[in-house]
């Protein structure tokens, strides 16, 4: 059977999308398919959110925001929107979920790890939800 497909979906791909890839990717251990955009992807990562990663032990220094593409949602198994609005396309027979999370744009680290928390225990649930028997 084929690993799913997750894609995570923010505004700029520079926060709250990234978090919830690197925490999947960490726990899930290469059998979920992983991958982020945003609809207006910003330059970088957010600086605060590298910071507030690290302290988890997990380095996205190396990520680039990314364009969200029809593609990209077509592809996908579960669509994961963070605020994106009405830029996600929608496709029949994908699973759709809303995380409603606080935007850590322009916020420093101290405002981040809150939201970098909620986004590991959700990303905790969706690991125990796609692979139970892990």
């Amino acid at each position: 059977m084929d690993a799913p497909v997750v894609l995570f979906v923010c505004v700029h791909n520079a926060g709250r999308s990234q978090m919830a890839a690197a925490y999947l990717e960490h726990r899930a251990g290469g059998r979920i398919d992983v991958r982020s955009a945003g609809s207006a992807p910003a330059e970088q990562v957010n600086p605060a959110v590298v910071e507030a990663m690290l302290e988890e032990g997990i380095d996205i220094r190396a990520q680039v925001p990314k364009l969200l593409t029809v593609d990209s949602v077509r592809e996908s198994d579960v669509v994961i929107t963070m605020g994106c609005g009405d830029a996600c396309p929608i496709f029949p027979g994908k699973r759709y979920e809303d995380w409603v999370l606080p935007d850590p744009a322009g916020q420093g680290v101290e405002a981040v790890r809150p939201i970098r928390d909620d986004i590991r225990a959700r990303v905790e649930a969706l690991v125990a939800e796609l692979l139970p028997n892990r």
